[in-house]
């Protein structure tokens, strides 16, 4: 478990995200991005690499695919809030 980002390093890490694509989420304390691919089966490929990526965190997230786009939207459920570990999965959806 990790804590509740606020403060500086929230300002800091949500400055970084906003460079590749995350947004925050009106009216909750999450980020989300919506990743587009070439078509179907890229968009699946990816998911199923990020669910393993996700599972070995025990965090998961919420997600919505339609075709080549996938929607993710990341928070701790745990605290309530963005967390160390939504900034952590963000960094590898990124990557």
């Amino acid at each position: 478990m990790s804590d509740r980002l606020d403060g500086e390093a929230r300002r800091e890490a949500l400055a970084r995200l906003s460079e590749s694509g995350w947004i925050e989420v009106e009216g909750r304390d999450a980020i989300m991005k919506t990743f587009k691919f070439r078509n179907f089966v890229e968009a699946w490929g990816w998911m199923t690499r990020m669910a393993i990526v996700a599972e070995k965190m025990n965090h998961h997230p919420e997600w919505f695919n339609v075709y080549n786009r996938v929607e993710v939207t990341l928070t701790s459920h745990d605290v309530d809030g963005l967390s160390e570990r939504d900034l952590k999965l963000a960094d590898r959806m990124d990557a």
